[in-house]
């Protein structure tokens, strides 16, 4: 049984991000990148609205170029009775002549369910 390739939850070019003095995207442009693409899997989970909890660790690889195209994977990894851990792994395709795949950032986030008032609630099985 053949392995199905991974599709990222988010892409985006980053054309437009904002760049430090260095011409580089600004860490946080991607941090905030990051903490959209991590959502997605832990809305899915939770079947309904979460909120940013915590970053446990983020890890910037390499620098992001302007005009580089951003793809960001994300995985649960762990679930607890309201909160969940996502994975979310930051690669880059840069160079359409000559394409090269990096990572440059990886992060771990906290995701927890909230009702309609933004108290934690359980999470539903799965």
């Amino acid at each position: 049984m053949s392995e199905t390739p991974r599709q990222p939850c988010l892409r985006l070019p980053a054309a437009a991000a904002p760049t430090n003095a260095g011409g580089d995207i600004f860490g946080g442009w991607i941090m905030a990148q990051m903490d959209i693409a991590g959502s997605i899997p832990a809305v899915r989970r939770a079947r309904g609205r979460v909120v940013t909890a915590a970053v446990e660790g983020m890890h910037f690889r390499k620098p992001v170029q302007r005009g580089d195209m951003v793809s960001l994977y994300a995985k649960v990894s762990r679930v607890g009775r309201s909160s969940m851990t996502v994975d979310v792994e930051v690669c880059v395709e840069r160079n359409p002549l000559e394409p090269q795949i990096l990572t440059v950032a990886d992060g771990r986030l906290v995701y927890v369910a909230v009702d309609a008032d933004g108290k934690p609630r359980p999470l539903p099985g799965e």
